[in-house]
């Protein structure tokens, strides 16, 4: 062992506080400088007991140096990360807010749009145009629309949701206005 470190508690004392404000100027989180001296003071100290080291303040150095890059490292790759999650974030805002922007509300009752769900529903058969009309222009329940139909509640749902496939393909280019359209109404 070191010459003059014969114990735990003289190595603790001697290299802790040097150590302490060393590896805290570069990590600059007293905690996390805090375990980072802890540990490596522990893992000097279990060197010191297998072999005498001869310049116990350079390894303690490289050593404090070497945990406080991972640590620094660790974070970087953090950071990036974070700073990815947040762009990706701030584009997805700016995609919902410019989509609101240009939402002009005369083109949701567009002539184009109404000829277009017209035509659609034309090609439909009669029951799901019909359960779908109920549904969405006269406001019905599709407990209403059964009961007045003589369904199921299970048939109207599979009858609006057979209508809204097509028009959902044929308004693709008004997918927006396409959910305010049917669903407030």
């Amino acid at each position: 062992m070191g010459t003059e470190i014969h114990n735990f508690n003289t190595l603790y004392t001697k290299f802790y506080r040097k150590s302490f404000l060393f590896t805290k100027s570069y990590v600059h989180d007293e905690c996390i400088a805090e375990d980072i001296v802890s540990d490596v003071l522990i893992k000097l100290w279990e060197i010191l007991k297998e072999k005498e080291i001869e310049h116990i303040e350079a390894l303690l150095l490289t050593t404090l140096k070497n945990k406080s890059l991972d640590h620094l490292k660790h974070e970087a790759v953090k950071t990036e990360a974070l700073r990815t999650l947040t762009d990706m974030r701030q584009r997805e805002l700016d995609i919902r807010i410019s989509t609101l922007e240009a939402c002009n509300p005369e083109d949701i009752f567009s002539t184009e749009v109404q000829q277009i769900v017209t035509a659609t529903l034309a090609l439909l058969p009669e029951q799901t145009r019909r359960v779908f009309e109920m549904s969405r222009f006269e406001n019905k329940t599709n407990k209403e629309i059964a009961e007045e139909l003589q369904l199921t509640v299970k048939g109207v749902e599979y009858h609006i949701t057979k209508a809204l496939k097509p028009l959902r393909e044929n308004l693709k280019d008004y997918l927006p206005l396409f959910y305010f359209y049917f669903f407030f109404q």
